[in-house]
C-alpha cells in the first residue's frame, strides 16, 4: 500500500474487531466525501501481521507514517484503554471517526462526542447526551434523557431505560437492564462501575463497584 491519500484504521484485531470491520467497510462506502478507498481501509495492532479476513494489518507506527489523511476508530471494550489508545493517535495527527450500522436508529440531532460506534440494531432514542469513545454494541439501546459520560461501553443487548446518567468509564456487561430513573432524580451508574451480565439494576451503582444479578448487589470478593 503506498503511503499517500487518506486512510482508516480500525484499531484492534480481535474478534470485536473483525465484527466492526463490515460496519466500517459500509459506512465508508456512504461517505465518500471522505475520500478513503477500500484498498486504504486497514486494521491496527501494536504490530504488523498477516491480513485478517484479507484486511492489510499495520502497526500503530506503520499507520501514524502514513502520509494523507489518518482516521481510526477504536475496536476495543475496556473504556481505559481506549481512552490512552486515542490520546495517543490524536497527539499524532489522526482523527477519530464515528461509526454507525446502516440499520441503527439515531437521532438527527444526537449530541454525541466523537469516536463513538454504534453496532448493528442499537438504538438511541430521544434528548440523550453522550461522551467520547461510546461504544453501543448489537441490539444495546439508549432511551430518552440518557447522560452518557466519557468511555463508557455497553456490551450487546443492554436496555439503558429513561433518565440513567452513566458516568465516564462504566463498562454494561451483556444482557443487563438498567431500570428508569426520573428527572429529578436519574439513576446513576458511577465513574468505572462494572454491571455484570445479565444484571437488573435497580438503584444507584457507586463508582467503581461491580454489581451482578437480579436485582444487582455487589460483588462480593471470593
Amino acid at each position: 500500500m503506498s503511503r499517500h491519500g487518506p486512510t482508516f484504521g480500525l484499531i484492534g484485531t480481535g474478534g470485536f474487531a473483525r465484527e466492526v470491520m463490515p460496519v466500517a467497510r459500509a459506512f465508508l462506502r456512504h461517505h465518500p466525501d471522505l475520500g478513503i478507498e477500500p484498498g486504504r481501509i486497514v486494521f491496527v495492532d501494536r504490530e504488523a501481521g498477516a491480513p485478517v479476513g484479507g484486511v492489510p494489518v499495520l502497526s500503530e507506527a506503520e499507520f501514524l507514517d502514513l502520509d494523507g489523511d489518518r482516521h481510526f476508530s477504536l475496536a476495543i471494550g475496556d473504556g481505559a484503554v481506549r481512552q490512552t489508545i486515542a490520546a495517543r493517535l490524536e497527539a499524532a495527527g489522526c482523527r477519530p471517526l464515528s461509526l454507525r450500522a446502516d440499520n441503527v436508529l439515531l437521532p438527527d440531532d444526537l449530541d454525541c462526542g466523537p469516536g463513538a460506534l454504534f453496532a448493528p440494531f442499537s438504538m438511541v432514542t430521544a434528548d440523550a447526551r453522550i461522551g467520547r469513545q461510546f461504544q453501543c454494541n448489537l441490539y444495546s439501546y439508549v432511551a430518552h434523557d440518557c447522560v452518557i459520560g466519557d468511555y463508557v461501553t455497553l456490551a450487546p443487548r443492554v436496555c439503558l431505560n429513561g433518565n440513567v446518567v452513566v458516568e465516564d468509564f462504566a463498562y454494561v456487561g451483556t444482557g443487563a437492564v438498567i431500570r428508569q430513573g426520573t428527572p429529578d432524580r436519574p439513576l446513576v451508574l458511577g465513574r468505572g462501575c462494572v454491571i455484570g451480565m445479565g444484571a437488573v439494576v435497580t438503584k444507584d451503582v457507586a463508582p467503581g463497584v461491580t454489581v451482578v444479578g437480579n436485582p444487582a448487589r455487589p460483588l462480593e470478593a471470593q
